[in-house]
């Protein structure tokens, strides 16, 4: 039975879309829906979207219970609600999935999820149940093993993911192309590879997105991805088997506030070797054109207010040929038991980073915080430095705390690096091509010289 309420104001008030006359909610129990786990329910939740769908918009309920399910497409103006005990299930028959019906986002393989929509408005996933991506595995997927995302969405505008645990992703658990007014908060991520996941292009950014208040314990990246502009992440708690944010394009007014970032991972890093390896790599990188060029700037950059534990790197920022970087503010970072490379700012393309400040930064290392033998043996030092690849964790410089290459004006205002390692020989900080650098009260707790490579003006 289709259920047909009268609505006064707004059916989905975290999306804020207009009121309408009448909006229906549908459980999905109602249209045929078993909930049992082993029954296929894909047809009765498509045909939940649909009946809200021709009714100009409304909210598919899943009552407790586990449903079984392949693809579904979403419609605009819908609200997938779970409630506590509502569990809906990836089914591991990969002739069950599809993807996008239109070429531009992607028509392989790799392209496919369980839940997919494409050029949708106001649509929401909230409640506090369960997405469950199933695990599934796929071996003409990625690496011979990835297979489905959970939530894959493309060209929409206002999305609300609120509440919900996204678990087991096939692939990443919730990737977006190109959306607009992005809502992701209240939300745990667990296993699968990467949580957030945004991609756009020179010429299609994703604008306005907010992650707040969220958990990711997730064996690829927490955060990740290119091509966003007006964008806040804060009070979010992020462990992974790989890196806590790692930007692989450009970005324009980016902000990260008031984050933990802990390692090592609850769950592995999984690849078709089985290493089982868990440790944290860097905890922000930002690394455009790392993969593939993706032109464009990296601007207005802020982190502020953020800790961290048992990561390779604090934090790493590079450049490469076609793209810019500028206004790159951290302040009030505290990290300890950092176990692998210093902090970094490179420009490896033909103009210099612009300007980038450093407040209040406490970073603390100990080489041994994280001993794994399946990591193989330690690094040797780089000399020369070589352009960094699409990791830092085990690229070992020759200088243990602060490195910067090709940056026109850093500003260092009450930085504290020390080390656990009382044979360490390699300068603190080491400046290549720097013309202005402003260097507050540094303390430190090593006996290398503090500065080496001294830039031409210091002020």
């Amino acid at each position: 039975m289709v259920r047909v309420l009268l609505v006064v104001g707004m059916l989905l008030s975290a999306v804020s879309i207009p009121a309408v006359a009448k909006a229906v909610v549908v459980d999905v129990r109602d249209v045929g829906a078993v909930g049992d786990g082993r029954t296929d329910d894909t047809a009765a939740i498509q045909k939940a979207i649909d009946a809200c769908a021709e009714n100009g918009g409304g909210r598919v309920d899943f009552p407790p219970g586990r449903y079984l399910a392949g693809s579904v497409r979403l419609k605009s103006r819908i609200e997938m609600h779970f409630a506590e005990g509502a569990v809906l299930v990836g089914t591991s028959d990969l002739d069950a999935y599809f993807g996008f019906e239109h070429a531009e986002w992607g028509k392989s393989r790799w392209h496919r999820g369980l839940i997919v929509g494409e050029g949708l408005e106001n649509v929401a996933f909230t409640g506090s149940g369960i997405i469950d991506g199933g695990n599934v595995r796929d071996p003409r997927g990625e690496a011979g093993l990835r297979g489905p995302h959970t939530i894959l969405l493309a060209d929409c505008s206002n999305v609300v993911l609120d509440g919900l645990t996204v678990a087991n992703s096939g692939n990443y658990a919730f990737l977006f192309y190109a959306s607009n007014h992005v809502r992701v908060k209240n939300a745990t991520f667990q296993g699968g590879w990467d949580g957030v996941h945004f991609r756009g292009s020179a010429d299609r950014w994703n604008k306005d997105v907010r992650i707040e208040d969220c958990r990711f314990y997730t064996g690829d990246d927490c955060i990740a991805g290119h091509y966003i502009e007006d964008a806040v992440v804060q009070r979010c708690f992020l462990n992974s088997s790989c890196n806590g944010v790692r930007l692989i394009g450009p970005a324009r007014r980016l902000t990260f506030e008031s984050c933990r970032f802990q390692g090592p991972g609850k769950f592995e890093h999984q690849t078709k070797e089985n290493l089982h390896r868990t440790n944290m790599l860097a905890g922000i990188i930002l690394q455009p054109s790392a993969w593939t060029p993706t032109p464009g700037p990296l601007e207005d950059i802020r982190i502020a207010d953020v800790s961290m534990s048992k990561v390779a790197c604090a934090l790493h920022v590079s450049i490469r040929e076609g793209n810019t970087a500028n206004r790159i503010t951290v302040e009030r970072l505290s990290a300890v038991d950092v176990y692998a490379s210093a902090v970094s700012f490179e420009s490896w393309a033909e103009p210099p980073i612009g300007r980038v400040t450093l407040r209040d930064v406490r970073v603390h290392y100990t080489p041994d915080a994280v001993i794994d033998p399946r990591l193989g043996r330690p690094p040797k030092v780089q000399d020369p430095i070589r352009k960094p690849g699409v990791g830092v964790w085990n690229r070992k410089l020759p200088v243990w705390g602060l490195y910067a290459r090709r940056v026109e004006d850093l500003r260092v205002d009450g930085l504290e690096m020390t080390t656990t390692d009382e044979g360490e020989a390699r300068p603190a900080i080491l400046l290549h091509e720097v013309p202005v650098f402003r260097l507050g009260d540094p303390s430190r707790s090593a006996k290398p010289p503090m500065i080496e490579h001294l830039p031409l003006d210091v002020r």
